[in-house]
């Protein structure tokens, strides 16, 4: 007696199809799994013995073998659970084998026979979808599963199966005994529901911030442009507090980003309820974080805090204060939208296309500035405080702003009348000019087409997407050059500043983006002089230089 159940593999959000081959056969008693499982996976014995006793369910004394093919591909996680379940008990005839044809199972088994939730269940809908087939899974998971592209609101999931009528395609069990009455035809398990998570966050407003007039510029330009940003000044000045207010002035996210963004948020079982939500996510990590936390990996790799920001932002405070080489492991996903963890029998790559946001003291004491608060040691304490941060990484960063403290006479003004409701409303309208602009740039040509890394292995076709230009931020090469080409004095600016600053062509490309964007902000179609001139006011190329000044 033998049956074979389909499932999936994990490796970064690619998703790879799996043969779970179930045997029953005369031979000694006993339970083999096979096929390159890791210890949760062959912890499934004990898990389905427990599930079918449960049931009233006995396995037969004879030799039961387990093949997770193919044999060579690492098997990681609890998801396993459910589909060598549903093949034991296609192999020992308890449902009919044509039963579950067609379906991508996966889900953990409690040991009274509950189904549990499991993470990878949206990437694992969407490739299910894609070739044609259903998906068995956990209730718990079935609204995230119907995310995956599913005709789910039709009356074929209202019925049994059996019942003349085509099979639903997502089936969402609340545990092993009401999946076994529906595949045979006796319970009907209702259609799960695609749903949106309701947007009740409440974001601080930018109206309780006083003072800082030019940061909340540049936080507005960092917005509106989906820019890199590093505020600088002492312990106090608001710097965390205008981080925070970020995501209230952001835009909400688009379907296909939203879909982007839950993927890896799904891998990751951070899911929730399986609702998709159209908020920016918002990442803090500690400063202690370690490079696996932020860039992903581990001796199971998981995504990390880059990949988790996927379409947000990732706020470092005490930027300096952070692992070195944690630091500069940033470097390639801020270039690239996405980050490769290598490893010596595989390359997991994940998707990371997110906005910067970092804080930091001038020095060690906070106080360089301040000559009557600066310790002895200033300002050679700001020079080696800074100069844990490399030219490279800082050389990506759009903008850079001084937050000054503020001053007791600010304080005691009443509160700014410019909230955050109307700052987002100048955001939106920016990002409404960058989509239609780059939207007919794709319709014209060739500029808007991204090819996948060669260098980062075979991608999937949806990491195409990753790195799909969305705002003037991820713009380059020609299609910055189409976009952003300044008049004649704001190019004879560019060119004597780049000249006396020293820029680097990731500088000036940076500097070019950052003046389109003041462009859009102003409502111009052209790059001006004076949008030149303010975006060079926020490059900082060597603050070092500054500090020592």
């Amino acid at each position: 007696m033998q049956a074979k159940v389909r499932t999936v593999s994990f490796q970064g959000i690619d998703v790879l199809p799996v043969d779970v081959q179930v045997l029953v056969a005369p031979g000694n008693v006993g339970f083999a799994l096979v096929g390159l499982a890791d210890k949760a996976v062959g912890e499934s014995r004990e898990r389905v013995r427990a599930a079918f006793r449960a049931l009233g369910l006995a396995l037969p004394p004879q030799r039961i073998t387990v093949n997770l093919s193919p044999a060579d591909l690492a098997k990681e996680g609890s998801h396993y659970d459910l589909p060598i379940a549903v093949g034991l008990l296609a192999a020992l005839g308890v449902i009919a084998r044509e039963s579950i044809e067609g379906y991508v199972v996966l889900g953990e088994l409690a040991l009274d026979g509950a189904l549990m939730r499991v993470p990878g269940v949206l990437p694992a809908a969407i490739a299910a979808r894609a070739a044609g087939r259903g998906v068995i899974c956990p209730a718990v998971c079935g609204g995230e599963a119907a995310w995956g592209g599913f005709e789910t609101a039709n009356d074929a999931g209202a019925a049994p199966h059996g019942a003349g009528v085509e099979p639903p395609q997502i089936v969402a069990a609340p545990s092993l005994l009401a999946l076994i009455n529906h595949l045979r035809g006796k319970q009907a398990l209702p259609p799960p529901q695609a749903l949106m998570e309701e947007d009740r966050a409440h974001y601080p407003d930018l109206a309780e911030i006083k003072g800082q007039e030019t940061a909340k510029r540049v936080l507005e330009v960092a917005a509106a442009g989906g820019h890199n940003l590093l505020m600088i000044g002492p312990p106090g000045s608001g710097k965390s507090m205008l981080a925070a207010r970020l995501p209230g002035i952001l835009p909400p996210l688009e379907a296909e980003e939203a879909l982007e963004a839950s993927m890896v948020r799904s891998l990751a079982g951070d899911l929730g309820e399986g609702r998709l939500s159209r908020r920016r996510t918002f990442r803090d990590p500690h400063h202690s974080a370690t490079l696996q936390a932020l860039v992903g990996g581990g001796l199971r790799p998981r995504p990390g805090e880059v990949s988790l920001a996927h379409h947000g932002v990732l706020f470092l405070d005490e930027l300096p204060e952070f692992n070195r080489a944690a630091l500069e492991a940033l470097r390639q996903p801020i270039e690239t939208g996405r980050v490769t963890v290598a490893r010596a029998n595989a390359h997991v790559t994940y998707p990371a296309r997110f906005q910067l946001v970092a804080a930091m003291n001038p020095c060690r004491c906070g106080h360089l500035m301040e000559a009557s608060r600066a310790c002895g040691r200033a300002p050679r304490c700001g020079l080696d405080y800074q100069g844990k941060l490399s030219g490279p990484l800082l050389d990506r960063i759009d903008l850079t702003v001084d937050v000054p403290p503020v001053a007791a006479s600010d304080l005691a003004l009443p509160p700014p009348s410019e909230s955050s409701a109307e700052v987002a409303q100048r955001v939106a309208a920016a990002r409404a000019v960058q989509r239609e602009r780059l939207a007919a740039l794709d319709r014209k040509g060739k500029l808007v087409t991204v090819e996948p890394d060669q260098t980062a292995g075979l991608l999937s076709e949806r990491a195409r997407h990753w790195s799909k230009p969305r705002c003037n931020a991820d713009t380059d090469g020609a299609l910055l050059a189409a976009i952003a080409e300044p008049d004649a004095d704001g190019r004879a600016l560019l060119a004597r500043a780049a000249d006396r600053l020293g820029l680097s062509a990731r500088a000036w490309h940076r500097t070019l983006r950052v003046a389109r964007t003041l462009a859009d902000l102003d409502g111009s179609d052209a790059v001006r002089r004076l949008h030149i001139a303010e975006a060079l006011s926020y490059r900082r190329s060597e603050p070092r230089q500054s500090v020592a000044a």
